[in-house]
């Protein structure tokens, strides 16, 4: 199907929350990167799961019981045909954050020892910052860092340099959240694993807008957030190799992990079950497994496509309003576009963006060491999705003209 057989138009209007007004505004929402908006269909499959199917999971021979376990695990089998996966390699979570926890502690923490290193580059997010620094300092390993070029693209020769013998675990960003940097992870990850290091892949803010086949990337884990994807809050997924998921120990204790449970010893259940103590977030994952329908019902080609375009537009745009600065040239990039304005704070630019019904982001992004790369304490950051407009493009470079007016 061609890119013109969309009616994006038609689309949009699946999302209730883009018809509100903000001050007396047309809301222009330019903050996907940070959570995605709720199709129409999304938020009735959370309504209907509470309103006919409400029970806990694999803990009831009810009808209600057996509805509840067939919707959550069928949201699964829909997540991973969507990631290429094998449902028995997917964790259901909270989301990325706790994907990585849950990999820096079941995994990393008994295998790290004084002198091991672990890789990250300068523009991950602080989730695949901190929980590999809180290991290290239980550990003795120590924290390497890939740098990035002033375009915000990695220096590969640089970062091939640093997979050294003592590098047990690389940590790598498929796409930047704040600059919006693709990088060539399936590469990337090829070299690692020739040189035995073990990858993670955060996919947070590649899954919701290019389509992803995990294993042609070749990584070992690889972690996503179901929120910015157009599901419910409080849900995502870790994939790991199964040789992974049966050595790791549990992360968790408690219900629903466990195969039998004595005072001597604990049988735990097998993998991903291991990894999924206590309810889960049943409703929001049934949520995101109505996004997974939505998503391919659209097409991510066709997304990404469409996502192209309006980047394509809202670069050039702001490259064109003087005084104002991208942060970010990467040759590869995602919609995501931060900028500063000569003479306005970000949080400043943002708050008077607002005041015009355009919501964008502002401050350091959950990325402190790439804000020092680029000598900045904060940016605003615009970040498009399907559903935006070229007309929300032109009214965010008109509102920056209004405040630029209103600074001067």
């Amino acid at each position: 199907m061609s890119q013109t057989a969309i009616d994006w138009a038609r689309v949009r209007a699946d999302f209730p929350l883009l018809e509100r007004q903000v001050h007396g505004k047309p809301l222009v929402y330019l903050d996907s990167a940070n959570t995605g908006q709720k199709p129409a269909a999304v938020i009735e499959a959370v309504d209907d799961f509470y309103r006919r199917h409400n029970a806990n999971v694999s803990r009831a021979v009810h009808a209600l019981g057996t509805e509840a376990t067939e919707a959550y695990e069928a949201a699964r089998a829909k997540l991973a045909a969507f990631l290429k996966v094998h449902r028995d390699e997917l964790v259901l979570c909270s989301g990325t954050t706790f994907a990585i926890n849950l990999v820096a502690y079941s995994w990393a923490l008994p295998r790290l020892k004084a002198g091991d290193a672990i890789l990250l580059t300068r523009m991950e997010h602080h989730a695949n910052i901190v929980p590999w620094q809180l290991v290290a300092e239980r550990t003795g390993a120590r924290i390497k860092v890939a740098e990035i070029t002033p375009a915000g693209e990695l220096d590969l020769d640089a970062l091939y340099r640093a997979m050294t013998p003592e590098v047990t675990l690389l940590g790598l960003t498929h796409v930047s959240n704040v600059l919006g940097t693709v990088n060539p992870v399936r590469e990337i990850c090829r070299e690692a694993r020739r040189r035995g290091i073990v990858t993670l892949v955060d996919g947070s803010q590649a899954v919701p807008h290019r389509p992803v086949d995990i294993p042609s990337l070749g990584c070992d884990f690889y972690v996503l957030t179901g929120h910015k994807m157009c599901g419910p809050t409080g849900t995502g997924a870790l994939w790991a190799r199964r040789e992974h998921l049966a050595a790791m120990p549990p992360f968790l204790g408690g219900g629903e992990m466990i195969k039998e449970v004595r005072f001597e010893a604990t049988v735990f259940n097998d993998p991903p079950h291991k990894f999924e103590a206590g309810t889960p977030n049943i409703a929001g994952h049934i949520g995101l497994g109505a996004a997974v329908d939505y998503l391919t019902a659209i097409g991510m080609d066709r997304i990404d496509a469409r996502e192209q375009e309006l980047l394509a537009h809202a670069t050039e745009a702001l490259g064109a309003v003087e005084g104002l600065r991208i942060i970010g040239s990467a040759r590869e990039k995602a919609a995501v576009i931060s900028f500063l304005v000569e003479g306005a704070h970000a949080h400043d630019l943002a708050t008077l963006l607002d005041l015009e019904g355009v919501a964008v982001r502002s401050g350091h992004h959950c990325a402190h060491p790439l804000m020092a790369f680029y000598g900045v304490p904060a940016t605003c950051r615009a970040s498009l999705a399907f559903y935006n407009t070229h007309e929300e493009v032109e009214a965010l470079v008109a509102a920056i003209g209004k405040v630029r007016r209103l600074l001067l």
